[in-house]
């Protein structure tokens, strides 16, 4: 197996450095030009093994774009970058009184992954040495308060109820098209799209992408975004699309958890520990509350409606990263291995689809309805390490790499043939298998 694993290795960083853009690494060649946040959060992270100088300067990419409010925007447009529709006009964020200046963005917040990159990337810069470990403990140094402010917008602007679990104003914050948002987004005007030009389907099969029909209704939801000018009390009020995310508040709790390793890491004050622990704490009873024990799984919640949504999807999984109690934690991972999940005889490898082959929603090739995803499987390897399933882990990297070695770098995977999909040069793809081939074990 050297051989080929070698070969994932070295295409692997080829990847990453033919979507090297200096300052910031594209997402994917052509696809997705500028800078996705959480994309690039994670690619820091593959940066790391290879040079800690640019893993620094990727992630404090991120952090030039943050908002005034604390929060980090999904999409960072850089200038000089090929053309990429619909830009930084749909948004118009520049408008918001909050937005950075001088920096185009969009005015969607990104899934919280960025503590638990900032840790790996710490914890892979300690581990080379003297010279090394100072500068990494001088990036956690520099990151911090950065990163206080980011969970701090999530913690005041998604949570204001203190309910434990975080909202999301657009499905382009989580998952995009995946099942649970259909009922939500009937609700939501439409708007024409043909005034904006997609991007996606120049370049991928339309079957592999949202259909026109959701991307209209994602376009309403950054229609009716734009009039709140992005005023989080207006959206609150009024905005069609509020919804509670297992999938977001899994990843707010994790990288809460890596933010208090942080934390203790550059000597916060002792009250900015018990807050930052607090968070963690309220997520993972927020979550406990959310749990469906017949489905084994954590759904969201319709906040406009008050109803749960009930699709079998790969983000109630993902509370696998928030290691809840002892019962939910086996129960996640009986779901995980179950013929519903990973343990389906017909996949081509031992690994998840996004959603469940028996959820009438699936669709083998379509972005979030079923295709496997190396990052997500990357985020489960970390969520079973930190719930105690160290040896499940190993397994899940083991048929991740033997996905990898066999088709490419790709965005996501047909879970049964095994056949890529989506971008075949995908940047966070490139990083997590670096990070699988250099860490046995996360942290």
């Amino acid at each position: 197996m050297a051989a080929p694993v070698l070969g994932v290795r070295e295409a692997a960083e080829a990847v990453l450095r033919s979507n090297d853009r200096g300052g910031f690494t594209r997402s994917a060649s052509v696809l997705y030009p500028h800078q996705w946040s959480w994309d690039s959060a994670i690619v820091a992270v593959g940066w790391a093994h290879l040079d800690l100088g640019r893993a620094i300067t990727e992630f404090e990419g991120v952090l030039d774009a943050q908002w005034a409010n604390g929060k980090l925007p999904h999409i960072i447009f850089r200038p000089g970058t090929e053309e990429y529709r619909p830009g930084p006009e749909l948004w118009d964020s520049a408008a918001a009184p909050e937005a950075p200046t001088g920096i185009a963005t969009s005015g969607l917040a990104a899934p919280p992954v960025h503590a638990t990159a900032a840790l790996a990337i710490w914890q892979i810069g300690t581990g080379r040495g003297s010279r090394s470990r100072a500068g990494a403990d001088a990036f956690a140094a520099r990151i911090f308060p950065a990163l206080l402010a980011w969970h701090r917008y999530l913690a005041r602007e998604r949570d204001p109820d203190g309910s434990g679990l975080l909202s999301i104003h657009h499905p382009w914050e989580s998952f995009d098209n995946a099942p649970e948002w259909d009922g939500p987004l009937r609700s939501v005007a439409i708007e024409d799209v043909r005034r904006v030009a997609r991007h996606d389907i120049e370049h991928v099969p339309s079957a592999e992408r949202p259909s026109e029909a959701e991307y209209a209704r994602f376009l309403g939801l950054v229609a009716s975004l734009r009039e709140a000018n992005y005023d989080e009390r207006l959206i609150r009020r009024n905005h069609p699309f509020l919804c509670k995310d297992p999938a977001m508040t899994s990843l707010f709790v994790a990288s809460s958890d890596a933010l208090l390793e942080l934390a203790t890491v550059v000597g916060a004050p002792r009250r900015e520990l018990s807050e930052i622990n607090a968070w963690g704490d309220l997520g993972r009873a927020g979550l406990e509350r959310v749990w469906d024990e017949a489905d084994r799984l954590c759904h969201g919640v319709d906040e406009r409606r008050g109803t749960a949504l009930r699709a079998r999807s790969i983000g109630g999984l993902l509370p696998l990263l928030a290691v809840l109690g002892p019962h939910h934690r086996a129960e996640l991972l009986a779901e995980l291995d179950s013929g519903r999940f990973a343990g389906n005889s017909s996949l081509r490898w031992a690994l998840p689809p996004t959603v469940s082959p028996v959820d009438p929603a699936f669709a083998s090739r379509n972005y979030w309805r079923g295709p496997s995803w190396p990052v997500i499987n990357w985020l489960l390897w970390i969520g079973l390490h930190r719930s105690g399933f160290g040896g499940r882990a190993t397994r899940l990297r083991s048929e991740a790499l033997s996905q990898l070695e066999a088709g490419g770098l790709a965005e996501y995977f047909e879970p049964f043939t095994g056949a890529p999909l989506g971008a075949r040069s995908q940047s966070w793809t490139a990083a997590v298998a670096i990070d699988w081939l250099e860490r046995a074990t996360p942290g």
